[in-house]
């Protein structure tokens, strides 16, 4: 056990918890502040950490970020930073609107409650955290500090600049925006690694002022914007050349030039090292915007996949599950599991497990109604859905996760063996007619039950729909012919710069049929082999830039109308 497990909040003074959320990679946060989030009753966070640390906060609890406004000073680190309290229907609680941070930490605190402070990085380096902590002890609240990784030590990390080497070197941390004379004389006299804090349009004002402390123009610079988030970007160069790299990337000038960075100095950040170390920006799927045509729950492990690839996926639903015009023939099959009429029972999809629970739910049954029925999956997803309802299946396709697999793997009736011949099918009113025949043919009555609808999602927000038509995403992962029709019919054609990623060969030519050039097919018929497919895709195309000598681009950064390979 942690010896910094959670404390019993006093009665009267609550507790406060000040958490460093890291970087801004959620991946980063650490065990104990997962674990003070998941119970704490107020949560107090700046813009920028708010959604890395809300979706570790239990539902309901009272949200605090920082006030919007050009006053509230969050970003320039000038003044103290307002906070404006709201909880998840952006409605007030019963604090006061504006207040200086300290103020309203302690007044969240009153009445026992748990209070997590979240700041960027570690609360160690934050501009405002010491000040706070020390209203606590004037308040007599006590409180607790969970480190977080520091942006000035994972941002370089996450570049592959490394700060030090079998050397040894020193290595100095300057905040530009608060360095004084005597701090920039002192770390241009040494001779070691630099981690400068700034933003993005005083680089070259910061790598200027290590040149007239004495560092050499020519001393190597590496420059991380959005540093451990998908839209991370480092540029390599030198004190001196800095300012013409920038903007050679018309990276600026800029109307963002006020966002922050991270700009490592010193020979051990070399470029050449960079090259080979760096191993998030050169993930396959590096910041691409991939639209996943699934919903969030259908598409949860597809698209953490995805994101391991370096990915941002974007979950567009583009059917709609509904219940069954006429339910009575699904109730009927649901009392005869409990009667003992099936021998079996198929699942072919996550929506059907669904629909057997919530009819479950209606009669009060529950997982215990199986005792005694075998019960097959059609995959792993389909088996996860009922391993958390309770049920583990007997049967799961050990090859291909599809009807044709489950019909490889089932067993003949056998007169001798099964004391019921009959197979209970709750599935889609579209479903196609594979495994019924299948079972028909091993010599088992099949009961098929429309257990629901599918009908055509309704159209995405108006955004989305002009970054799918305008070239917006990277990539488009379509994982059946119906997927291809309903995102068509409720969203328009993906655009031609898009990769268009097919499960299988019928959804491919369904996506021909639209207009569409197919770049990436799965070399078997499951989502997880469409997104590695789609993965290797990506490192070709990265190979290929760079053998050629062309910068590494996503699919949505190229010029309209540019010539695509088919890669299959």
């Amino acid at each position: 056990m942690s010896p910094t497990t959670l404390p019993a909040a006093g009665p009267e003074h609550g507790h406060v918890t000040f958490l460093g959320a890291g970087p801004g990679d959620p991946g980063l946060l650490t065990l104990r502040a997962v674990e003070a989030l998941a119970n704490a009753d107020v949560l107090v966070a700046e813009h920028e950490v708010l959604d890395v640390v809300r979706a570790h906060a239990r539902p309901g609890v009272a949200v605090v970020h920082p006030d919007p406004s050009p006053s509230s000073g969050s970003f320039q680190g000038t003044g103290t930073p307002q906070l404006t309290v709201v909880d998840g229907a952006s409605t007030t609680v019963g604090l006061p609107a504006v207040r200086d941070a300290a103020h309203l930490v302690m007044e969240a605190a009153r009445g026992g409650r748990r209070v997590v402070r979240a700041v960027s990085g570690d609360p160690g380096l934050d501009t405002y955290a010491a000040e706070e902590m020390l209203a606590c002890v004037a308040a007599g609240v006590p409180f607790e500090v969970v480190p977080g990784v520091a942006a000035a030590v994972g941002v370089p990390a996450y570049a592959g600049v490394p700060l030090r080497d079998a050397q040894g070197a020193d290595v100095r941390f300057v905040d530009a925006r608060t360095a004084s004379d005597r701090c920039w004389t002192e770390v241009g006299a040494s001779d070691g690694t630099v981690v400068v804090s700034t933003s993005l349009d005083s680089v070259a004002a910061a790598a200027g002022e290590l040149v007239a402390a004495g560092r050499k123009p020519d001393t190597p610079m590496t420059v991380t914007v959005a540093g451990t988030t998908t839209r991370q970007r480092t540029w390599s160069a030198t004190l001196g050349t800095i300012a013409q790299t920038l903007k050679q990337a018309k990276v600026l000038p800029s109307p963002e030039g006020g966002r922050p960075v991270i700009a490592v100095v010193g020979e051990r950040s070399a470029a050449a090292q960079r090259d080979q170390l760096s191993w998030f920006e050169s993930k396959p799927l590096f910041g691409w915007k991939v639209l996943v045509p699934r919903t969030k729950e259908q598409a949860a492990s597809l698209s953490d996949q995805l994101r391991s690839y370096g990915a941002v996926p974007h979950e567009v639903p583009t059917i709609a599950v509904e219940p069954p015009r006429t339910p009575q023939q699904m109730e009927r099959a649901v009392k005869g599991l409990v009667t003992g009429r099936y021998e079996w029972i198929a699942f072919t999809s996550v929506n059907a497990v669904k629909a057997v629970r919530e009819k479950f739910e209606e009669y009060g049954l529950d997982a215990r109604a199986f005792a005694g029925i075998k019960v097959a999956a059609v995959g792993e997803q389909t088996a996860t859905a009922l391993v958390a309802f309770g049920v583990k299946p007997d049967l799961v396709p050990s090859g291909e996760q599809s009807a044709a697999g489950l019909l490889e793997d089932w067993p003949p009736y056998d007169p001798v063996f099964d004391p019921i011949d009959r197979v209970f099918l709750p599935r889609a009113d579209i479903a196609t007619e594979t495994l019924v025949a299948g079972l028909i043919e091993l010599g088992w009555e099949v009961d098929d039950v429309t257990a629901y609808r599918t009908v055509r999602a309704s159209p995405p927000p108006a955004d989305t729909r002009e970054a799918i038509k305008g070239g917006g995403f990277d990539a488009v992962l379509f994982t059946s012919s119906s997927t291809v029709r309903n995102l068509v019919g409720i969203a328009g054609k993906p655009h031609n710069v898009t990769v268009i990623a097919c499960i299988g060969p019928a959804t491919a030519k369904t996506a021909e049929e639209h207009g569409l050039r197919v770049d990436v097919m799965a070399p078997e018929p499951s989502v997880h082999k469409l997104a590695e497919a789609l993965a290797n895709f990506g490192l070709r195309r990265r190979a290929a830039a760079q053998e050629a000598g062309d910068p590494v681009t996503r699919p949505s950064e190229r010029r309209p109308g540019a010539r695509r390979r088919r890669t299959t």
